[in-house]
């Protein structure tokens, strides 16, 4: 990896999808590091499974990786643009919020999450609540760790993974075609055989009911907010349809006063896994987007 010629680098996030298809069409001269989330598919877990612990065990990762393989002496930071599905979107969410020592977050792309705390709040609504909770039903029943390992574990981890998978998917055909590619579910299922990685998926969940929104609420009162060039990407018809107002609205208070919010609704049926599903046209919104951030980052 070399960030001589690259206004910045590449951070992907992601623990339900993968960025193979992707990858390949992201500028060339742009240096790209896309760890697992720690505990997901073949990464060893951490002691720690909060947002925060997470995004810096994999940015520290990245800043040693990079001064490893550059040829650059600088000691100014790194920069870096932020990419994050579903998890890795939060943990996105909130490194955007604390930041790292020797790395400078040039811009954020979000892809199919609301906030945290906007999830749980929208479970409170008697309109929406039962229509919510049955949608989502795993956030609550992961996070009680021991409980949710016990019956994934009975049940299979595969088949667990492989039908969450097929549940959040669209009904484009052709999406559905390019996220089953390449025998990936079956790839993705061999992951949850193991124990680890189910422990390390529910104790995500477990920190997403208590620390990571705790965290949130307490940015909140605080008047934290995000104050970089923000990119959201969602499927339309999925967690698009859940909100009745501009999807971008769903994060406007979450975002500081003068920052440009881009959103874009993945539509023909397209479902969670846009990156999988619709990557020519991920890859294209996200890249006019990086045109836009690394001049901006060129002009610091």
């Amino acid at each position: 990896m070399s960030t001589n010629h690259s206004p910045y680098v590449l951070q992907l996030l992601n623990s339900k999808c993968r960025w193979r298809h992707i990858i390949p069409l992201f500028p060339k001269d742009a240096p790209i590091f896309a760890p697992d989330l720690p505990g997901y598919g073949g990464s060893a877990p951490i002691s720690q499974n909060d947002k925060l612990s997470i995004g810096n065990a994999v940015l520290a990762a990245l800043k040693t990786e990079v001064k490893r393989t550059t040829s650059s002496s600088s000691s100014s930071a790194i920069p870096i643009v932020l990419i994050g599905h579903d998890r890795g979107a939060r943990v996105a969410h909130r490194l955007v919020l604390s930041g790292y020592d020797g790395l400078d977050i040039l811009g954020v792309c979000l892809i199919d999450i609301v906030p945290t705390a906007t999830q749980w709040q929208h479970f409170s609504s008697p309109v929406k609540a039962a229509k919510e909770l049955t949608g989502y039903f795993h956030w609550p029943l992961l996070a009680n760790v021991p409980l949710a390992t016990r019956m994934i574990t009975a049940y299979g981890g595969a088949n667990w993974c492989t039908e969450m998978i097929q549940r959040w998917a669209g009904t484009n055909p052709t999406g559905l075609q390019s996220l089953k590619s390449d025998d990936a579910l079956a790839v993705y299922g061999g992951f949850f055989e193991q124990e680890s990685v189910i422990i390390a998926s529910n104790e995500d969940y477990k920190h997403g009911a208590t620390t990571d929104v705790e965290m949130d609420e307490e940015d909140q009162k605080a008047g934290r907010k995000i104050e970089k060039p923000l990119l959201l990407l969602y499927s339309a018809e999925f967690i698009g349809s859940r909100f009745d107002f501009d999807f971008g609205a769903v994060w406007k208070e979450w975002v500081a006063d003068g920052v440009q919010i881009r959103n874009h609704g993945l539509e023909n049926g397209i479902g969670h896994f846009g990156a999988e599903e619709a990557p020519e046209e991920c890859a294209r919104v996200i890249g006019e987007w990086l045109r836009e951030v690394g001049e901006a980052g060129a002009r610091l």
